[in-house]
């Protein structure tokens, strides 16, 4: 292969929900074989391959161009779907049929963002299947859609790195790229989930309805992604963070319930609660709620597995406190410094998930709140606190 084709190859590899479709659509619709396919004028290059009937097809093998059906789809950009290849007057006789026996054959255009032909999300089956429903079609659009997305920002986040070349020029384009995500990310993630629901409407068998499943909840992750996303945009770009205030005699609850979904979301962890939250607190629940979550995330990721967490939330002295404290090592000096500033730890550590916002973003909540937020780290313990008056001044 060319470095090209490598790098194709490579980058498909690299989107880890790419094998999970492939094997929703095989199961879900009973094809032999499923493939993401590089298409160009003068190639076909297999990017990713679900093989269950053992055709032989691997990541990086080439078909000749010139007797694929994808090249129509290519030159066409439209999808081509056949359900009974021996009686369709078209493709009864086509060389791919020829070489790949199939009788039922599916093939969707993956597009980039910028309407730019990438290849194909495809299939086979040497039986005939009823390929042609608007479910199945929908399906096939829709994650062809998702995987035209993200070779798009994975596109764009090459050009942008390029790019920076000084460290304004880095800021302002990192910006203003994030604030174009927040608002394009929303149109591609309402298909995936509309995808989805058509998909969980039909039978399936317990294996396809876990990776279904699978999906919705990574779906839900992008949904808190684009949040964060738009958060930033607004404080760092706009008039700042939006807030709904409320005289909130149910903030305990809504803490409770951050910590035990957490928990939950870690059974291998322990988070100790510590509350005491007696008087009305005047100030945005959702907001506060959010806060904690982020709080408790960042103790989960960068504390000490092997130790518990701890979360207090008191009235005091006409002061609402929230404290989250965790053991490990301590924060280094020089990031204490920028700690509420964003990507600081994200970038100090990339092998870290998340986009490195949580800590800026619950600085941004507490300013709002005419409140503050402080760290102190020591070799025993980090202690994130948070502290705003019970009404506004």
């Amino acid at each position: 292969m060319t470095d090209s084709s490598t790098s194709d190859v490579t980058t498909i590899a690299g989107l880890s929900a790419v094998p999970v479709l492939l094997d929703i659509v095989c199961r879900t619709n009973g094809l032999g074989i499923a493939a993401v396919a590089r298409v160009t004028e003068s190639r076909w290059i297999a990017c990713a391959v679900r093989d269950p009937m053992g055709f032989g097809l691997k990541p990086g093998d080439e078909l000749p161009i010139e007797t694929t059906i994808c090249s129509e789809v290519r030159e066409t950009r439209q999808k081509i779907v056949i359900e009974d290849a021996a009686a369709d007057p078209l493709y009864c006789h086509h060389a791919e049929r020829a070489r790949c026996g199939f009788e039922s054959f599916i093939s969707v255009p993956i597009l980039r963002a910028d309407g730019s032909f990438f290849g194909t999300l495809c299939g086979f089956d040497k039986a005939k299947r009823p390929l042609a429903n608007s479910d199945t079609i929908a399906m096939f659009e829709t994650f062809a859609e998702l995987i035209g997305f993200q070779l798009s920002a994975i596109d764009q986040a090459a050009v942008t790195q390029a790019s920076l070349t000084s460290e304004r020029k880095t800021s302002a384009l990192r910006e203003q790229f994030i604030a174009v995500l927040g608002h394009d990310l929303r149109n591609p993630l309402t298909a995936i989930l509309g995808g989805m629901e058509m998909l969980r409407k039909n039978p399936l068998n317990e294996r396809a309805a876990q990776w279904a499943e699978m999906v919705v909840g990574s779906a839900g992750r992008m949904a808190e992604l684009i949040d964060v996303v738009v958060d930033f945009s607004r404080s760092r770009l706009g008039g700042g963070l939006i807030l709904e205030y409320s005289e909130c005699d149910f903030l305990e609850p809504a803490l409770r319930q951050s910590l035990a979904q957490l928990q939950a979301s870690k059974p291998g962890r322990e988070i100790i609660g510590s509350f005491g939250v007696t008087e009305l607190v005047y100030c945005d629940v959702v907001r506060v709620r959010q806060l904690a979550s982020n709080l408790l995330r960042n103790a989960l990721t960068y504390g000490d597995p092997a130790r518990p967490i701890s979360m207090e939330a008191i009235t005091q002295d006409g002061w609402f406190l929230l404290a989250v404290a965790n053991a490990g090592g301590p924060i280094p000096e020089r990031l204490l410094e920028t700690i509420f500033e964003p990507f600081s730890r994200g970038t100090a550590q990339p092998d870290r998930e998340g986009l490195g916002l949580g800590l800026y973003i619950s600085h941004q909540i507490a300013l709002a709140h005419g409140g503050t937020l402080t760290v102190a780290s020591s070799r025993e313990q980090t202690k994130f606190t948070f502290r705003m008056p019970l009404k506004p001044a």
